[in-house]
């Protein structure tokens, strides 16, 4: 599998930080400027919330409706501006959680946000612990065989390197003989895997692959110069980069390489949810308030025109 360049995205651009946010230019330690806006990361989020949609939430499978509530499962991985914790270090935010309380809301459901690692989430959704999963995960045709998807992002992929680096990566041969860090069981993972086996078919030196859960110790890695850069997604790298400075993107991917990756809300293949959730999303599209939510964290532009039922998925390796 190759990737393609995307074009015409300029991340870092989208989530340009100012210094400025307080009434003398300063940031304060409760907000931060993304994007042009100012984004508050203290625990009272005053999240933009959804009215219900009889029609829609009339189709929610009623062993859910039961409950009143909507439990969405979620990463542990501290990941801004995807999903991240407070200043408080235990309340979770960022635009996945932002999504998901909008899709509660239209579907008339109180949102219960649980956090656990990335194993873990996939498990839980196995077990029906979590009716619902919305952790930037990817949709793949493996995946399909198990899950259920409604689209809400596109999949966007960013190699993230030391500042003032020369190099740059424009396709598999700028990583051969690199050593390069990636979450296990991720997109990013199979993809640069692939790269690899493709740099040795060609007589180049194979990439060394680090694996790092945390975003504290790929982060370390780099700065240590332990790896030469990490390939992960691009919001968490734009924003990393912009507000660390210490760090840049260097490439920026689709998450399908030849196909455009989408990431998408996840249910257990069968359970009947996914379908309204996807009615929920389109309904927030065209209401606006989608993208009011992209906008806020600087992901304009991996918004979707339409959430879309399990669409074609990245293939089998």
């Amino acid at each position: 599998m190759s990737a393609r360049k995307i074009t015409g995205i300029v991340a870092a651009a989208a989530l340009a930080l100012a210094a400025c946010g307080g009434a003398d230019g300063a940031v304060t330690e409760d907000e931060v400027v993304a994007g042009g806006r100012t984004v508050n990361l203290s625990p009272q989020q005053n999240r933009l919330t959804a009215g219900k949609v009889d029609a829609i939430a009339a189709k929610v499978p009623e062993e859910i409706r039961r409950t009143g509530k909507l439990v969405v499962g979620g990463s542990s991985n501290n990941a801004p501006p995807l999903r991240f914790y407070a200043n408080d270090d235990k309340t979770i935010i960022g635009v996945e959680t932002d999504i998901a309380v909008l899709v509660a809301g239209v579907l008339g459901l109180e949102p219960q946000l649980e956090v656990t690692s990335w194993e873990n989430l996939f498990v839980s959704l196995d077990s029906g612990v979590y009716p619902l999963g919305l952790s930037n995960i990817t949709v793949t045709e493996a995946r399909k065989e198990k899950y259920d998807f409604a689209t809400y992002r596109q999949d966007t992929l960013a190699f993230e390197a030391r500042k003032g680096e020369a190099w740059r990566v424009t396709g598999p041969e700028d990583v051969a003989g690199r050593t390069i860090a990636v979450g296990t069981g991720t997109n990013q993972e199979k993809i640069l895997v692939e790269w690899s086996r493709k740099n040795e078919a060609a007589g180049l030196k194979p990439t060394d692959i680090k694996y790092f859960q945390n975003a504290s110790d790929y982060y370390l890695a780099l700065e240590s110069g332990r790896i030469d850069a990490f390939f992960g997604p691009n919001p968490t790298s734009a924003y990393h980069a912009v507000t660390s400075g210490k760090t840049e993107v260097i490439g920026t991917f689709s998450g399908g390489g030849d196909l455009q990756g989408k990431i998408a809300a996840t249910t257990k293949k069968g359970s009947g949810l996914a379908e309204p959730v996807a009615e929920a999303l389109n309904h927030l599209i065209k209401s606006g308030e989608y993208g009011e939510v992209l906008d806020r964290w600087g992901l304009a532009d991996e918004a979707v025109t339409t959430s879309e039922i399990n669409p074609p998925g990245l293939p089998k390796t």
